[in-house]
Order: structure tokens, then C-alpha cells, then sequence
């Protein structure tokens, strides 16, 4: 069984973004429950299904799978149960830890997140200076909520 152990923040500042690449991401859901989530996601030239169990603390059951492109994109187009969260993402190490930020485009534009996979949940990883809050466990902050209530429409 595969197991997810994340920590996930806001980002402060652009220091991060200096000199890096970014990919495309489009992602959808197919399922949105509490126990289980279904994403289609291209990643670049790349397509995956994913699927996760319920959250518990930092972690959660995650099983994710190749697909071919063009399926992803049929379901994206034809199965996703709200809408498409578009995002650039960059993979950043720091220190040993690899970070994955998000910048998020369309109706989620102004939103950066962070995120670092972790081994167990007592590892503590290097918090680089453009870490702003912390927002692990919100489900605001999910790409699944974020689908269906875009950032664009949180009443600030």
C-alpha cells in the first residue's frame, strides 16, 4: 500500500521562482468524497490517475497510475464532476527535501502553495525563508476543493 505523508503552505514572496521552469498541470476530479478522491492529471506531456484515501493528520492512503495522454484528456473533458484546476508546477530541493510549488492560473490565480513529501510524520524538513503559513489539514487548500471553489470566489 502506497501511503502520502505531505506538510503543505501559503508562499510568501518570489525568491522561489528565480531561474526555474516550470510544468503545466491540468487536473480534474472524477470522484470528490470524504473517504476516496479520483484525479486525472497531465503533467507536462505525461498523464496520471490517482487515487486517495481519506486524510488522516498528514497522511493518506495514495495509489497513482501512467496513463495514455489521450484518455486523460477525455476524461478531463467529459468525466470531471467540477471544474479544472490549472497550475504550473516546479520542483524545488532544498536541502535534501524536495518541494513542490504550485502556481496556480485560471480562477485560482493569486494562490502559490508549497508542499514536501515526507518519509514518516515526525521528519521535520527545511523550511526555506519564502514559507509563509502553514495550511496542512485545510481543505480549502485542496486541489479537490479548489476545483469546485475556486480561490478567485473565497470571500477575502
Amino acid at each position: 500500500m502506497a501511503r502520502e505523508i505531505e506538510r503543505k503552505f501559503l508562499v510568501e514572496n518570489n525568491s522561489w521562482k528565480i531561474g526555474r521552469q516550470g510544468l503545466s498541470c491540468r487536473q480534474g476530479y472524477l470522484v470528490t468524497e470524504e473517504e476516496i478522491t479520483v484525479r486525472v492529471r497531465i503533467l507536462g506531456e505525461e498523464a496520471f490517475l490517482t487515487v486517495k484515501g481519506k486524510t488522516e493528520g498528514m497522511a493518506r492512503d495514495e495509489f497513482e497510475y501512467r496513463i495514455p495522454l489521450k484518455d486523460a484528456e477525455a476524461m478531463l473533458r467529459g468525466m470531471s464532476r467540477c471544474g479544472i484546476v490549472e497550475k504550473i508546477r516546479y520542483h524545488i530541493e532544498v536541502e535534501g527535501f524536495i518541494w513542490d510549488v504550485d502556481e496556480f492560473l485560471g480562477e485560482n490565480s493569486g494562490l502559490v502553495l508549497a508542499e514536501v513529501e515526507l518519509e514518516d510524520e515526525s521528519q521535520v524538513p527545511i523550511f526555506p525563508d519564502w514559507l509563509g503559513q502553514e495550511v496542512t489539514g485545510d481543505v480549502r487548500y485542496y486541489n479537490a476543493f479548489l476545483a469546485g471553489k475556486p480561490f478567485s470566489r473565497w470571500k477575502k
